[in-house]
């Protein structure tokens, strides 16, 4: 395990490789699963004020469940995650022509109708946080839907940089780029 902060790294996240296959896998990361995707306390403001704007690119099932429950619901440990529409897929799935499920949220977002991308779990995936006191530990999720990302791309500190800098800070990432390096030598 790599230590950077008040962070608990696992070597998954510099040896893994993994490149998002929307066309293989049809963004089943977003339908299947127990519960919606984890949420910060502050992204349920965030969802609550930018509805509206979302609203429009939400599939009538997931306005109806939003309406019905709220932005928000809690999973099986009692934290906050996205409400589903028929215990299956995100409220904020958008479905594509081809049968592939987008986010709403992101959508709305690179469309420049809000700030929010989506929730940083989502943007984090496949890396999981999870907070053990004043320790967080992040965690590779390794699921067989994801298996064709597996195959391809780069190391996940690489793919995800944008959502670790988002997540933690540029000077965290700079701290686990020295740990990574210090561990595995020089990167290419």
């Amino acid at each position: 395990m790599l230590i950077v902060k008040d962070c608990i790294i696992s070597e998954d996240i510099a040896e893994r490789r993994f490149r998002c296959d929307l066309a293989q896998c049809k963004g089943q990361c977003c339908v299947d699963g127990d519960c919606g995707a984890p949420l910060e306390e502050a992204e349920i403001a965030i969802l609550e004020q930018i509805l509206p704007e979302v609203e429009p690119y939400m599939t009538q099932e997931g306005l109806k469940v939003v309406h019905e429950e709220g932005v928000s619901t809690l999973d099986n440990a009692a934290e906050p995650c996205t409400p589903l529409v028929n215990n299956r897929e995100c409220a904020y799935v958008a479905w594509g022509t081809d049968g592939t499920a987008y986010c709403a949220i992101e959508q709305a977002y690179r469309d420049g109708k809000i700030q929010f991308m989506k929730p940083i779990s989502c943007h984090l995936y496949p890396i999981r946080v999870d907070e053990f006191g004043e320790f967080k530990a992040l965690n590779y999720h390794q699921w067989d839907i994801c298996r064709c990302a597996m195959a391809k791309g780069e190391p996940l500190y690489q793919y995800l940089k944008e959502p670790l800098i988002r997540r933690f800070g540029q000077d965290w990432y700079d701290e686990l780029l020295e740990a990574i390096e210090d561990r595995y030598g020089k990167i290419s």
